[in-house]
């Protein structure tokens, strides 16, 4: 019989039962519907953090001190490992002014910017308009390059300059701080003096630049306090700090042209080679592309792990549907003689019953297709997430849900081909 009628006594037979097929149906629908529900969510959770990581510039790698282990490779022969050192590196461990400036002339071609910066605290000031309340803002010494690296508009004014301002008392501000501190223009704000409080210490600014405030779209949904930053020059933010001339940690913007995975551990070796002879720290070197492709692994393989113990419940489906199935063929018997009788084969019984237990999975499986995409675009719009179904997810899944109607319909099947023709007439 042509696999075309055989589709269509399947049907029939689905429709003859139909309260008998839905409940056949149940397990396959929840199984596919619950895989199609998990990876979709997982899809669009890491497709928008992804897209989130990616803003801030996949570009950029991150040159941080850490301590030394053991295990460290390229450790000079006559250095011995600290077991015990101090938490936090000390004056001779930072990284100077003089390593960024030799990288920097050896990686010309592939840097395009350095970015340097040093927190002070939180400065507070009062508003213009109230005495009783405050504005807070994050006081940061910058140098030139922060403002290109970080794509800081600046409308009016100038940026911080390194050799022109160096240790010099000024700043670069947000109109929004000008705005709700100030309650001036922020053009007429320009080489004015501002004082805010940083560490119970008042401090006075000359205002340089005026920077575009870009809205944060959870601070306002949260309706959090906005916290603006005072850019100072980074020197001025060392004296303020009273520490030592050195960095703990700095950022390279690598050219467009650069492969950043290279060149990120060409960066770790070079740092590596130049803290061979320090016995507790060293210099690695880390990137959001990197982060972003670990990140991307986890979920991928927490998603696939919820999956599969979510398709355990196929499992139990296709096990319903050899129940049925076996039901089926009892109910059956005196039709299957009367093929059998009439010069059917045992493999077109066969593959008769193999096909009404594949129409039964596959009709399931578009059942729970829709189902767990529309249940996994409700999930991600609620923890607001764009929702974005997996197409390859889907045609997986309904490949599948043939898979379980072909091994869980061959038993049944196997079982009405190898009726004998003068029994099953005589079945009453």
């Amino acid at each position: 019989m042509a696999f075309l009628d055989n589709i269509l006594l399947s049907l029939e037979s689905l429709k003859s039962n139909k309260l008998r097929a839905i409940l056949t149906m149940l397990g396959i629908i929840i199984g596919i519907g619950s895989v199609i529900t998990i990876n979709t969510v997982g899809v669009s959770l890491t497709s928008s953090v992804s897209s989130s990581m990616q803003s801030l510039g996949v570009t950029t790698i991150t040159v941080q001190l850490t301590q030394k282990s053991e295990d460290d490779e390229k450790t000079n022969q006559d250095v011995q490992i600290k077991k015990f050192g101090d938490d936090t590196p000390g004056k001779d461990d930072l990284i100077t002014d003089e390593m960024i400036s030799s990288f920097r002339n050896d990686f010309n071609d592939k840097v395009q910017y350095i970015e340097l910066s040093r927190s002070v605290g939180t400065g507070t000031i009062e508003n213009y308009d109230d005495s009783s309340s405050t504005t807070s803002v994050n006081v940061t010494g910058v140098n030139d390059e922060y403002f290109d690296a970080e794509e800081v508009n600046i409308i009016y004014g100038r940026a911080i300059k390194n050799k022109k301002d160096n240790d010099k008392d000024i700043c670069v501000v947000s109109n929004k701080f000008v705005e709700d501190a100030l309650g001036k223009n922020s053009k007429d704000v320009i080489g004015k003096t501002v004082t805010i409080t940083i560490n119970d210490m008042p401090k006075t600014f000359f205002i340089a630049g005026v920077y575009e405030y870009e809205q944060e779209t959870a601070s306002t949904a949260l309706n959090q306090e906005v916290t603006t930053s005072f850019y100072i020059p980074i020197k001025t933010a060392r004296i303020l700090n009273g520490d030592y001339a050195g960095y703990e940690s700095f950022k390279v913007v690598s050219t467009a042209e650069t492969d950043t995975s290279a060149f990120l551990n060409t960066i770790g070796d070079y740092f590596t080679n130049v803290y061979s002879r320090n016995d507790s720290w060293t210099a690695s070197a880390s990137s959001l592309e990197s982060m972003l492709s670990k990140f991307t692994e986890i979920m991928s393989t927490i998603s696939l792990a919820i999956a599969a113990i979510a398709a355990i419940s196929l499992v139990v489906g296709g096990i319903g549907v050899m129940n049925i199935m076996l039901v089926s063929i009892t109910e059956r018997t005196k039709e299957i003689g009367t093929r059998k009788a009439l010069g059917a084969t045992n493999a077109s019984i066969r593959w008769q019953f193999i096909t009404e237990s594949m129409v039964i999975c596959l009709i399931g499986g578009i059942i729970g297709v829709v189902f767990g995409v529309t249940l996994g675009m409700i999930i991600s719009n609620i923890i607001g997430f764009t929702a974005k179904p997996s197409i390859s997810s889907i045609i997986l899944a309904l490949l599948f849900s043939l898979f379980i109607g072909v091994v869980f319909g061959y038993a049944p099947a196997n079982k009405a081909a190898k009726l004998n023709p003068i029994d099953a007439l005589r079945y009453e």
